[in-house]
């Protein structure tokens, strides 16, 4: 829906005008505080929802935003964010009632992150949807949509982050300068954010903390005035990352202090501050780095938030009462998310499992009984979790099936304990293994091992990664139970790309159920024991090796993901992933809907299976003129579903910006009128169609 916010405007207008300067200043922290005379309450700007209402006690947590873009489905993506926007209302009124405003009781969402994935060292990359810049777009603006509602009033307000080119390295982003063409700029790093806000209408963007180009992100004329306010027209309020602009003076060294700091964030668009440095706002004024104009029309903005969020006027949201935190239908649909978003890497037939031929089964490994490899970061607090062994255990538990557990190693050669004794529960391992039929082997990270990096609020993340292997004691152990010669299905529970050649030549089958949410575990027995067939597809490359990758540093998109990335470094593409049934495409036709380049797909998705099969029909596009990217480009994609020994047909759109390309001076464009159109369940490379052992549908189009 078009939003009409004239109305809110208006009457932000006419608040501020009535604010004396030092009110509006105060109004410009992201912990603002009351102005009793205007009956204005305190309110904190700051809450999280990436995957789940955030770090205010219990809500109800679905798998990480990674684990989500691998269901490529808008719908499920709108509904798991609306279930975030009723449990923060839920959570907001049940806190203002007992009159809490604090820190992550608000209704301005910081979330979702739709920051490419392009390198796989970088530690927040399991916040984000990807590597790709469309997938992430219309992920993103599904997510968008879930939490901001369709009423005249904001239900919640989202928050693209983080703009722009931002991805790493952690322990750098402080005072890091992130250098990129204008190519890789418009074509891979901005497209997602337009997306969201021309056609998703995002109320709020946060800027990064590194340089793009030279500019502080939270202070740059180009990335938020030129481009944001004025070439996209965005009306909503901008918000620094946290302690972002201290930056400025403290670590990028572009200004000489706070109030050169405040002036530049302030002059270039910034509206409210996470972090402590606009206290120097009136200092500021004062020395006549800033006006009042200045201050008032930040403070128009962030009160047009307040009032869309119906903060001072009655609306249908306020009846949404503590009932909805968690509910048995919101439990069931994380759940539900996390089975469509595993993604089934290899099965050689040892999937799914029977009851009926299995005995006894051995758990093992560092994340089969672990919550902290369900959460990821940026969580909220469940009331119940369940691990993969307990999953498991729970599945069987009417049945003679002996379940062995062993945690066979510690997660990382780092601690301390496995220093000490490295090998210490290898043993154990060895005899769970052999005194069972197979072994369902848990390996992975968890957020100590890939996240953010440890700052003023986030003391206990470490940041990127080293390399794209598995902890030595994991490799260890993955040895010791190949040696074994029993079965071994490979559960994997990480937010990235891991180095699985050794697994993929040796185990029977691998999951990656990546970080599953608090249900996890009865989510991923569901699926090993035959309840559902896996769907999910991989919104990531999985590489082998990192040797023609740029450094980390280097943010050309040379060799990185999908569309640039040479077959020879892949072990498993962007968009595979298997399932259960043998699905086929029928009757495939091409046809122009208009005028203006938009055409559109009709396919008949036939099930030969015994499944009820959710699919992702995926349709690339590769552009043969020097401008467009050295591979192909996902231009369409659909989730569908189809019952047991039965087809169903589909119309699916590519719209014309699909043929467009970027020039090397970020010009976007059609270069070309001779185009080839893929339609499958996977890319049309040659390792996509060895894998999924079927071959896309090709079609040519001359426009």
């Amino acid at each position: 829906m078009i939003r009409d916010r004239k109305w809110a405007e208006k009457k932000a207008k006419e608040l501020v005008a009535k604010m004396s300067i030092e009110e509006k200043a105060s109004q410009l922290r992201f912990d603002a505080p009351s102005i009793d005379r205007l009956n204005i309450n305190e309110y904190n700007w700051w809450n999280e929802g990436l995957h789940g209402l955030a770090r205010a006690g219990v809500a109800t947590m679905f798998p990480q935003a990674i684990a989500l873009a691998a269901m490529f489905d808008r719908d499920m993506m709108e509904k798991i964010a609306d279930v975030i926007s009723t449990e923060a209302r839920a959570k907001y009124n049940t806190s203002v009632e007992y009159g809490d405003r604090d820190i992550y009781k608000g209704l301005t969402i910081w979330s979702p992150n739709i920051n490419i994935f392009r390198d796989p060292r970088w530690g927040r990359g399991h916040e984000t949807y990807g590597e790709d810049p469309y997938l992430t777009g219309e992920l993103g603006s599904a997510f968008v949509k879930g939490l901001q509602g369709d009423s005249k009033y904001l239900k919640t307000a989202a928050c693209a982050k983080h703009f722009a080119v931002h991805s790493g390295p952690e322990k750098d982003r402080h005072h890091f300068n992130a250098e990129v063409s204008d190519k890789d700029l418009w074509e891979t790093y901005l497209p997602a954010f337009e997306k969201l806000v021309e056609k998703a209408q995002v109320e709020s963007v946060m800027g990064a903390y590194n340089r793009t180009n030279g500019e502080p992100c939270c202070g740059s004329n180009f990335l938020i005035k030129e481009v944001l306010r004025k070439k996209w027209d965005f009306k909503g309020h901008f918000v620094s990352d946290c302690w972002a602009v201290r930056d400025f003076h403290q670590h990028h060294k572009i200004t000489a202090n706070a109030e050169e700091s405040v002036a530049l964030a302030l002059k270039s668009g910034c509206d409210v501050n996470c972090g402590c440095t606009y206290q120097y706002v009136m200092s500021a004024i004062e020395k006549g780095m800033i006006s009042e104009e200045d201050v008032s029309s930040a403070a128009e903005r962030l009160f047009t938030t307040r009032f869309l969020l119906g903060e001072f006027e009655d609306n249908p949201y306020n009846s949404i009462g503590y009932d909805e935190i968690e509910s048995k239908e919101h439990v069931e649909l994380s759940i539900e998310s996390a089975i469509k978003s595993s993604v089934l890497l290899k099965n050689d037939g040892i999937l799914p499992l029977d009851k009926n031929k299995v005995k006894s089964i051995a758990v093992i490994g560092p994340n089969a009984n672990s919550r902290a490899a369900l959460i990821a970061n940026y969580h909220g607090t469940s009331s119940r979790y369940i691990t993969l062994l307990e999953g498991i255990q729970d599945e069987v538990a009417d049945t003679d099936i002996k379940v062995n557990y062993s945690i066979g190693c510690h997660l990382s050669r780092n601690r301390v304990e496995d220093l000490a004794k490295p090998d210490d529960r290898l043993s154990e391992a060895r005899a769970a293994a052999y005194n069972s039929d197979l072994v369902i082997l848990s390996l992975g990270l968890d957020e100590s091992l890939e996240g953010e990096e440890g700052d003023d609020g986030n003391s206990y993340c470490s940041g990127d990664k080293d390399d794209i292997s598995l902890p030595q004691s994991q490799l260890r152990l993955l040895d010791a139970m190949i040696d074994t010669g029993v079965p071994i299905i490979l559960v994997l529970q990480a937010g990235s790309c891991i180095d699985l050649t050794k697994a993929d030549s040796s185990v029977n089958a691998i999951l990656d159920a990546w970080y599953p949410g608090a249900r996890g575990g009865k989510a991923i027995a569901d699926l090993l024991f035959g309840k559902r067939s896996p769907s999910g597809k991989l919104p990531i490359t999985f590489y082998n090796t990192l040797d023609k990758m740029p450094k980390f540093e280097d943010y050309s998109m040379s060799g990185r993901t999908y569309r640039y990335a040479d077959s020879d470094t892949i072990l498993y593409p962007f968009g595979f992933g298997l399932t259960y049934n043998q699905l086929e495409l029928k009757n495939v036709c091409i046809k122009k809907i208009d005028n203006n380049h938009n055409y559109e797909a009709k396919v008949c998705v036939k099930n030969n299976g015994n499944f009820v099969q959710d699919e992702v029909v995926q349709i690339y596009l590769k552009d043969e003129s020097k401008e467009g990217v050295k591979n192909y480009k996902l231009v369409a994609f659909e989730h569908v579903s189809v019952e047991s020994k039965s087809d169903k047909t589909f119309d699916i759109v590519i719209p014309s910006t699909s043929f467009e390309a970027i020039d090397e001076n970020g010009n976007k464009g059609i270069f070309n009128n001779k185009f080839s159109l893929s339609i499958g369940f996977s890319q049309c490379d040659e390792k996509s169609i060895s894998l999924m052992g079927i071959e896309p549908v090709k079609v040519e189009i001359e426009l």
